[in-house]
């Protein structure tokens, strides 16, 4: 790259080398820029519970008791969900420190698999995996945090929305700023709703210690134990614990990766699994099933009976719960646009980082202006329903990714090996779930395939062989985000 002391670089933004991996935390011996290592254990802890408790466990923890018909098999749904996830996660330990690059499902598809794969995962994460769970997260914020202003109906459409770009704004803005900010703003908030089901967990207990026990006193009456109905409801379950695997996202900004990876899964996961289940013995305790499925928010009808005039700080914590959840997924997701960039799968400039703040700046503000057009779509609920089963998808073939790497790269140096029984059993079940969801949803199926099949055409188009005057445009569109930032990509080749 040449001497980089005299370049306008300096006042703005550079774009991150390979070389620079291995430099100091903040230069490289060539000068260039890379993200400081400022997340410690209890920041990974944070990020992953934070993550995964977000406002489904509050609002709709009801698919489970839905497909299983009975409240002893839906303890069990979870308990065995939670278990499956902790060896989901295992496995992405052993990916996560064998493949120390930031970018999760994105790099170890990569590593497996190859550029094409690899880009069709960032291509559905892009276009509506991110963008709309993030928009979805800051709408579910909204609602909540107005909802006490109208108690006896739902808040304005244009005031929900409204809302939502402010926060959405506003924690990009925390995550452009600051990696340390975003660590307090997610231990803190987690924290809170935590607290939060501890409140409802210890309103159950005392529920149950006063003698009122007769809701779970049959605890497996109208079990379904067709193979249909259960499958749904592990499917339910697994999606409650998604974002176990985000921390992957963000490993070239965690202190010690091979040591803080695995300790952070193996701290988190049963915490968040103990959590869960003494949440929902706590709701199975106080309401009927059928008041359960009736009601659109769980958490609130529980505080509705439990905490008599104390209810109304139940859609405030649920608010404080997915404010957490925006704000960790916003830190990581921008990650893996920052690490596409950088192998040139999209546009180089969103692989720069500011200098002064040392955050992927570029990223951060494509994901926020992502988020901020979807916010402002009335069905963005109905479309993240198209691509549900993709995500499970995607997990499956990274989990088959280690199984591929055991093979094409015996000798790599692997700080952590599972055994060879945690990918095969959680491989047989995500396959059985993918599978399933094809007879149980085929419309959903279709459609979710359709989509990630339009990125091969679009790969070759862009990336493979890219056309001459798409590349002078990509070429232009980087030079003027150079200078909108003040900033001059790095020369060096990658990957």
């Amino acid at each position: 790259g040449g001497d980089l002391d005299n370049r306008p670089a300096q006042q703005g933004f550079r774009r991150e080398s390979e070389e620079a991996k291995s430099a100091t935390e903040a230069s490289g011996s060539d000068g260039g820029i890379k993200m400081k290592k400022e997340l410690g254990l209890m920041d990974g802890v944070a990020i992953i519970v934070g993550v995964i408790v977000d406002a489904g466990i509050f609002v709709s923890p009801k698919g489970v008791l839905l497909y299983s018909g009975s409240i002893g098999q839906a303890i069990i749904v979870w308990i065995l969900s939670g278990v499956l996830s902790m060896v989901g996660a295992l496995c992405y330990a052993e990916l996560g420190t064998m493949i120390p690059k930031s970018g999760g499902d994105y790099a170890y598809i990569g590593e497996a698999f190859g550029p094409l794969p690899a880009f069709l995962y960032l291509w559905v994460a892009l276009l509506i995996l991110v963008p709309a769970g993030n928009a979805i997260t800051a709408i579910t914020f909204a609602q909540y945090l107005l909802q006490p202003l109208w108690p006896t109906c739902e808040p304005p459409y244009e005031s929900v929305r409204l809302l939502a770009a402010v926060i959405t704004c506003l924690l990009t803005a925390i995550n452009c700023r600051n990696v340390k900010w975003v660590a307090r703003v997610t231990e803190t908030f987690t924290t809170m709703k935590v607290l939060a089901l501890l409140v409802i967990t210890g309103a159950g207990a005392y529920h149950l210690l006063s003698g009122n026990t007769e809701l779970l006193e049959s605890p497996f009456a109208n079990s379904k134990v067709q193979p249909g109905f259960i499958a749904v409801a592990f499917y339910n379950g697994l999606f409650s614990y998604s974002g176990w695997n985000y921390l992957n996202f963000v490993t070239e900004e965690l202190k010690d990766p091979y040591r803080n990876l695995p300790r952070a899964i193996c701290i988190s996961m049963p915490l968040v699994t103990i959590i869960y289940v003494i949440t929902n013995i706590a709701y199975f305790a106080v309401l009927p099933p059928d008041v359960m499925l009736s009601s659109q928010a769980v958490a609130v009808t529980f505080a509705e009976k439990m905490l008599s005039f104390m209810a109304w700080t139940m859609p405030l914590f649920v608010a404080c719960s997915t404010f957490g959840s925006l704000n960790g997924a916003i830190f990581a997701s921008s990650r893996l646009f920052f690490v596409g960039a950088r192998n040139g799968h999209l546009p180089a400039a969103l692989s720069l980082i500011n200098i002064n703040c040392l955050t992927p700046i570029p990223s951060l503000l494509f994901l926020c202006a992502l988020t901020l057009l979807l916010l402002f779509i009335r069905d963005v609920f109905a479309i993240i329903n198209y691509v549900s089963y993709v995500e499970i998808l995607f997990i499956f073939i990274s989990v088959a990714g280690l199984l591929r790497l055991r093979q094409k790269a015996p000798d790599t140096y692997r700080p952590i090996k599972v055994s060879l029984i945690a990918p095969i059993v959680f491989l047989l079940t995500a396959g059985f779930l993918v599978i399933f969801s094809v007879f149980e949803s085929p419309m959903e199926v279709g459609i979710g395939t359709v989509i990630i099949l339009l990125g091969i055409p679009v790969y070759y188009v862009t990336i493979g062989k890219p056309w001459s005057w798409l590349t002078e445009k990509s070429q232009s569109f980087n030079t003027l985000c150079c200078k909108l930032f003040l900033c001059m990509p790095n020369s060096e080749k990658l990957d």
